[in-house]
């Protein structure tokens, strides 16, 4: 068996190389565009989807007419401008306080999800939009629109809402 020269052998390595290089470029690539692809409009995607799906909780809670499922998502910093409320909510006790109406709505008293339009700034989320307020008092539907905007903080991976503010919506000018 016959070595190869020293020459030859450098050339078989600097080919050697030279691949290695070019895949190494490939991969480079490949990671960057997957990377690019990967990063922000997805994580801000899956966070509008995060805090839709946080408003809907809260829709479901006041559909509960539990006060509690409701008041457990709001930070204990939160602030609340209710619907019905004269006035301004801004700590824990006056916060749950305004949700114990839901103890004596009727059976029939639900909230439906109209229109929101939601915006994600790293680990705070503002949803903007519409609800309606109905239910069934004497015979009578009661249908109440309104209009609101949820301010969100994510802690440790949940969205609570530090700010709620609600307010009937007007009857258009005829």
């Amino acid at each position: 068996m016959r070595l190869p020269d020293s020459a030859t052998a450098r050339n078989a390595f600097s080919g050697i190389l030279r691949e290695g290089r070019r895949l190494m470029r490939r991969l480079l690539i490949v990671a960057a565009t997957l990377f690019v692809l990967g990063s922000s409009s997805t994580v801000r995607a899956g966070a509008k989807e995060d805090v839709a799906a946080a408003t809907q909780t809260w829709v479901d809670a006041m559909n509960s007419h539990k006060p509690d499922r409701v008041f457990a998502l709001y930070d204990q910093d939160a602030v609340l401008w209710g619907t019905r409320s004269p006035t301004l909510r801004d700590n824990p006790t006056s916060v749950r306080d305004y949700f114990n109406v839901l103890n004596t709505v009727p059976p029939t008293y639900k909230v439906v999800l109209d229109e929101q339009r939601i915006r994600v700034y790293g680990d705070i989320a503002i949803d903007t939009g519409s609800y309606t307020f109905s239910e069934t008092r004497e015979g009578k539907e009661v249908v109440r629109p309104a209009r609101f905007t949820f301010v969100y903080r994510n802690r440790n991976g949940r969205w609570m809402i530090i700010d709620h503010h609600s307010s009937a919506k007007p009857t258009p000018d005829k």
